[in-house]
């Protein structure tokens, strides 16, 4: 039995992405991204639930994109897989890490609002079109490209939470 594992967020930045390079000159850039649901409860009161999602962004063109174009509050469509990591903490304890995961041929990565989410030193760069990794044909390409978000409900100030 063949199985599929795809990860689809449409979310805010938490906070900067972070660069780490390593020392065999390959990079990894790590983004917080939070993605909102609002409903009403059994009252009919308005709730909000946040999720806090990790991604790491191992494609180079996807990292450099992501480097340099977004920021805290920023808008992004991310599609990648989930995978889970192990690793020690200081305790010496495993400890276990899921994130998704944009690899070099596979993932994609869309700026979503426009020049609002660049910088003032950045405003003058035009903002790319979305990037896929995997080669595939440009039907598909265009497709991605005509993805918007969807409109109306949310607001920026309300959905980060900080």
């Amino acid at each position: 039995m063949a199985g599929m594992n795809k990860a689809l967020i449409l979310g805010r930045l938490g906070k900067d992405p972070e660069v780490r390079n390593f020392q065999n000159g390959g990079k990894v850039v790590n983004l917080r991204v939070a993605t909102s649901e609002r409903y009403k409860d059994r009252e009919g009161n308005q709730q909000e639930r946040t999720e806090w999602h990790s991604v790491a962004i191992f494609n180079e063109k996807l990292g450099e994109i992501a480097e340099r174009f977004l920021k805290k509050g920023s808008e992004v469509y991310l599609e990648g897989q989930l995978e889970t990591r192990k690793w020690q903490g200081q305790d010496g304890q495993d400890k276990y890490t899921t994130e998704i995961v944009l690899r070099q041929f596979r993932g994609e990565l869309t700026l979503v609002g426009g020049r609002g989410n660049a910088d003032d030193s950045r405003e003058e760069e035009e903002a790319p079109a979305p990037v896929e990794s995997s080669p595939v044909s440009k039907p598909r390409a265009r497709a991605a490209a005509s993805r918007r978000a969807p409109r109306g409900g949310w607001d920026a100030a309300d959905d980060v939470p900080f």
